[in-house]
């Protein structure tokens, strides 16, 4: 049953590796292939609970009048599925709670100043103008939702298709690498904070070198192939008492609690032990009492509530969850059936180096779908408290690559953020841009996939000699 769940997964991998030719949902290929997998597993529960939670198990008070077969199946209920539930849900809250303050910023007008500042002659200061703010901004939101936005605003801006397709993958870069040095930047640094692997502080000290490193040697080679200056979208016209968005101060207040709230989150999870999730509610809940304050005139008139957005910002965001849904919980699949346990085994015997895992899976996840491939190689180890829990046949220098704020967790996060923008089929701002922009593998190869790749090698070259310096 171990090879038929593993194989249902990869055949999920690859078919979500293969949504731009298939045009069938990752999220709906992911949730598929969580959902039958689980149903394989309670089917042999027996005997992956007998092997991965046997002391568990026997120690577990079973319910009289039930059959082994239900009672092992009330375990997995209970101690299993549940435990992988509680952090889905965690998560999953926490990027649903990030989406509505986008989505309150966005339509009162709170990012409408960055097409402002851009709207220069330059094409290159344009350029490094929007790289700039998605770098920034998506340091404190997820990725899609940050390329999205950028997205918009760029189509704004830029009429011609030719350039927005380089500015548009310069952006996916930014929002990547942005995402990469962060707790609450990226999905999958969110699990490895959430897995307790990292600490906010160190993990942002330790990647924001190599990740700005990642943002300005493609963004400085891209800014090459673009023309001194290029033809820019007349604003629209306001006509005097048009009060559809708030005032400068109003956008300013408002955009500081939903940006700079989200900075507080690690602050409010250290001091009150309480998860993340709850932390971006809280700012959540704060932001909406400002917006019906500072709307109360709107409210009560015919004008409307919301600043016209294109849906599929909220659509995207929210395929995005689903799709994070369904991964995660094969992800639990690999680990239940010991799968996971077999792969660091072997990675332990023969590759045995951090920097050449890290390559090696960055490389796939520009093939794959890097949350995908991520989340596999988070879960491949344990984070362990002390050396002397690790294998003992590890060498003391490599096993200190998987204690708390270890090289592991960093390189892992850094090559599954940047390697996954080799193609834009290897993260989901890169697709969202193929659809966006009519962007196609073939040219996007021609054109980025150099610069990336160099970008990401000399990025990891700078967290080596840090790290080297630092030992």
């Amino acid at each position: 049953m171990t090879i038929a769940i593993l194989t249902l997964i990869l055949i999920g991998y690859v078919l979500i590796a293969n949504e731009h030719l298939t045009h069938i949902n990752k999220a709906t290929i992911a949730l598929f292939a969580a959902v039958l997998g689980w149903i394989l597993y309670v089917c042999m529960g027996t005997d992956f609970v007998l092997k991965m939670h046997g002391d568990e198990y026997s120690m577990w008070p079973a319910i009289p009048g039930l059959s082994q077969s239900l009672n092992v199946k009330q375990f997995i209920a209970d101690n299993i599925f549940l435990r992988y539930g509680a952090q889905l849900g965690a998560i999953a809250l926490y990027l649903l709670a990030t989406m509505n303050i986008v989505s309150v910023l966005q339509s009162n007008g709170c990012f409408n100043f960055i097409a402002d500042w851009a709207r220069v002659r330059s094409s290159k200061h344009l350029l490094w103008i929007l790289v700039g703010f998605t770098f920034i901004i998506s340091a404190n939101l997820d990725n899609l939702t940050t390329t999205v936005l950028m997205l918009i605003i760029m189509r704004k801006l830029v009429s011609q298709s030719r350039w927005r397709m380089f500015i548009g993958s310069a952006i996916v870069i930014a929002a990547n690498s942005g995402g990469a040095f962060t707790v609450i930047g990226d999905v999958t640094s969110l699990v490895v904070w959430g897995k307790g692997a990292v600490t906010p502080t160190n993990f942002s000290a330790a990647l924001i070198l190599p990740a700005l490193v990642a943002t300005i040697i493609p963004t400085a080679l891209i800014a090459r192939s673009l023309p001194e200056h290029i033809d820019l979208i007349r604003p629209a016209t306001r006509y005097r008492g048009d009060s559809l968005f708030l005032n400068r101060w109003q956008r300013i207040a408002l955009t500081v609690v939903g940006i700079g709230g989200l900075w507080f989150i690690p602050t409010f999870h250290r001091i009150t032990l309480l998860p993340p999730f709850l932390g971006a509610l809280c700012v959540l809940g704060v932001l909406w009492v400002l917006d019906e304050l500072f709307n109360h005139h709107r409210i009560k008139s015919d004008q409307p509530l919301e600043a016209s957005s294109e849906r599929r910002f909220q659509y995207m965001t929210l395929q995005t969850i689903m799709y994070f849904v369904g991964v995660f919980l094969c992800v639990a699949l690999l680990i239940e059936t010991g799968v996971m346990q077999t792969i660091s085994t072997w990675c332990d015997e023969w590759i045995h180096n951090i920097y050449i895992m890290s390559i090696a899976m960055g490389a796939i996840s520009a093939v794959l779908d890097n949350i995908a491939l991520v989340l596999t190689a988070i879960n491949i180890y344990p984070v362990a408290d002390s050396i002397s829990a690790l294998p003992s046949f590890l060498s003391p220098e490599y096993s200190q690559a998987f204690l708390l704020n270890g090289q592991y967790w960093h390189l892992i996060i850094y090559s599954g953020c940047i390697a996954g923008c080799l193609l834009p089929i290897g993260n989901v701002s890169g697709y969202a841009l193929m659809k966006a922009e009519d962007v196609s593998n073939t040219w996007y190869m021609r054109h980025i996939m150099p610069k990336v790749f160099l970008g990401w090698m000399v990025g990891l070259a700078v967290y080596f000699a840090i790290d080297l310096w630092l030992r």
